[in-house]
């Protein structure tokens, strides 16, 4: 297990008010004064730290909260979007260029999905889709135009856990970059401290935790995010997916017990996956020792923040899946809907949902069963209570 402790690193931060209060102030404004027209000149060519010129390109609000971002990460800098798919798209056009290749994890977010084998056909961008956990074909699918290997930390939905270290190994033997969502473990899994270059964020999700906004993050070293909002001809800059600074004020503080809740988030799913487990329900969950990639998962991830909140159950049928979700929301152990890292437990069946963008014949090319539910276990104080309820429900369905 790695010894790092992204919690700390967090709570050492010191973002104080502008007249001395403990929470840094918002600032509400989409433009900034300078003092001297050189400054501006400076600023607008990228020499002046410290500097603002328009919140499209950078405001104090988004600045602290990328910086906490990096400091959790342990990368050198950090950037602020709109939405987790913002960051992914973002990146991703960062890099590449028309005529350029992908190598990417066939098992990833529906959305993530659509974009890499339908949107980036309009740049001619070549994309590849690779079983993660089949080193050998991912080497074997780089060419000369590879530009970026991208996988998901855990993947959505089936958890599988991608081996970082060795992807790294790859991606540097081949000049590419490694780029890491990370959506479903932060603080569990740190991928720039395991060799991926880029690591994205979903904020909506466990950083944020409360599903009342949509946010995303990009980490990487300085260089990656001076080009990425560069006024010239960088991307996130001209795309323009800024995030409001009220939303980035509000999502900073919440990062500050994002340690709590991961623990209690991974706690409750852990017991949740071995009671159902040796009731004999099909349970997918990395902290069972039965996970294919158990122990990969307990090599590269930081100590104490336990094995995540996510798990999967395959009922089968989808219509079997259904009957069980509504029972479970009529019986007040959660919602039936999508996202995650909410405090309220949420459930949805993938492949008519997160993962609905996935063609039917390559959902089952991959092991997506028709009635597989993703669980986002929420930060139940009983989960004990919480366990009996859906191991009856799985009776009553004939699931047990």
């Amino acid at each position: 297990m790695s010894k790092f402790d992204p919690a700390s690193k967090v709570q050492k931060l010191r973002h104080f008010g502008e007249f001395g209060g403990v929470n840094p102030s918002i600032t509400d404004s989409s433009t900034y004064t300078f003092l001297h027209g050189e400054d501006m000149f400076e600023t607008f060519a990228g020499h002046m730290e410290g500097c603002f010129l328009y919140s499209r390109h950078w405001n104090p609000s988004n600045k602290y909260l990328a910086d906490a971002l990096a400091a959790m990460e342990d990368t050198e800098a950090g950037w602020i979007t709109a939405s987790g798919m913002a960051a992914i798209t973002c990146a991703l056009l960062q890099l590449c260029n028309t005529g350029d290749h992908i190598v990417t994890s066939v098992t990833t977010y529906g959305g993530t999905f659509a974009f890499l084998k339908n949107y980036l056909k309009k740049f001619k961008i070549d994309v590849t889709f690779v079983n993660i956990t089949r080193l050998e074909s991912i080497e074997a699918a780089i060419q000369p135009n590879t530009k970026v290997i991208y996988t998901e930390s855990v993947t959505n939905p089936l958890l599988q856990v991608s081996d970082i270290p060795k992807l790294s190994k790859i991606a540097k033997k081949h000049d590419v970059k490694l780029m890491v969502d990370n959506t479903f473990t932060p603080m569990i899994i740190s991928p720039a401290r395991l060799g991926a270059d880029i690591v994205v964020y979903s904020m909506t999700k466990f950083i944020n935790g409360k599903n009342d906004c949509v946010a995303g993050a990009i980490c990487a070293d300085q260089q990656f995010i001076d080009d990425l909002s560069n006024v010239n001809d960088g991307t996130a800059m001209l795309l323009g997916p800024v995030l409001d600074p009220l939303r980035s004020s509000s999502i900073l503080k919440n990062l500050h017990t994002l340690h709590i809740r991961m623990k209690q988030h991974s706690n409750n799913a852990c017991y949740l996956a071995k009671k159902l487990f040796k009731a004999g329900v099909n349970v997918v969950y990395t902290g069972l020792e039965n996970h294919p990639q158990h122990e990969l998962h307990k090599k590269i991830m930081n100590q104490g923040f336990g094995f995540g909140g996510m798990l999967a159950i395959d009922f089968g049928t989808v219509e079997k899946a259904n009957q069980i979700m509504q029972k479970m929301q009529e019986s007040d152990i959660g919602y039936l809907a999508v996202s995650l890292g909410y405090f309220k437990t949420l459930f949805s069946c993938s492949g008519t949902s997160t993962s609905s963008e996935v063609p039917e014949d390559i959902q089952k090319q991959i092991g997506l069963s028709e009635g597989l539910v993703r669980f986002s276990v929420g930060l139940d104080n009983d989960i004990e209570s919480t366990s009996e309820q859906i191991k009856k429900i799985c009776e009553e369905g004939g699931v047990i």
